[in-house]
């Protein structure tokens, strides 16, 4: 007797997170680059040359070394882009560089605007009963609610004359996406930061920098 195999059927809710978890494997494989808002400020002088520098660290990030350590060691390759060359040990450096770096959560309810008459991803689905609706929404239920969480991220660069101590240069570079700053992501921040130096430009002004495959703003 010949068998006759039914395919197997996949609830929409399943079918749709898979589908949805596809694209964003997809989409987050393929991006390799980083988009950042920029604003630069500052009197660097117009004969003067990038030179050594060193590190300087406020009393709550002395505070914390380990990330201060990871936030200066994602801060370097810029300023070496920019011209600037570490100190050596017991050397003077001709400025001195303080960096940092924010990231706040914030969670985008966009289904709760009007525009969707309260709809989204419920918690179960509704059904037609005696000429009624039972279930709790009767739009675009479809099994589960979700929220999309959102982070703004910045980091920010300044340079101060060692022997005046005067802030000489700063620059500060933003983004936002669904996922929190990592290392990478905060390389190529800080490139975009420092992309202009010593040029300054329009204040707020769109940089796009490449990344290592991995990292994405998104």
């Amino acid at each position: 007797m010949k068998t006759v195999r039914t395919p197997r059927r996949v609830s929409f809710p399943v079918a749709l997170a898979a589908l949805v978890a596809f694209a964003a494997l997809s989409g987050c494989a393929g991006i390799q680059t980083v988009s950042s808002d920029v604003a630069s400020y500052g009197e660097w002088p117009a004969a003067r040359k990038p030179g050594t520098y060193a590190f300087e660290r406020l009393p709550s990030q002395a505070a914390m070394a380990r990330e201060s350590d990871s936030l200066e060691a994602a801060a370097a390759p810029a300023l070496a882009k920019a011209g600037f060359v570490v100190a050596a040990p017991g050397q003077n450096p001709d400025v001195l560089v303080q960096v940092g770096a924010r990231t706040q959560l914030t969670v985008d309810r966009r289904w709760d605007d009007r525009l969707w008459w309260g709809a989204g991803f419920g918690s179960s689905f509704g059904y037609w009963r005696r000429g009624s609706w039972i279930g709790p929404s009767p739009y675009w239920t479809i099994g589960w609610r979700s929220d999309f969480p959102r982070y703004d991220r910045e980091v920010g660069v300044l340079i101060r004359d060692r022997v005046s101590s005067k802030p000489i240069f700063e620059a500060r570079a933003s983004n936002e996406g669904h996922s929190r700053t990592g290392a990478e992501l905060q390389t190529a921040m800080f490139e975009a930061a420092l992309v202009d130096f010593p040029k300054l430009g329009i204040n707020p002004r769109r940089v796009v920098v490449a990344v290592p495959s991995g990292a994405s703003s998104k």
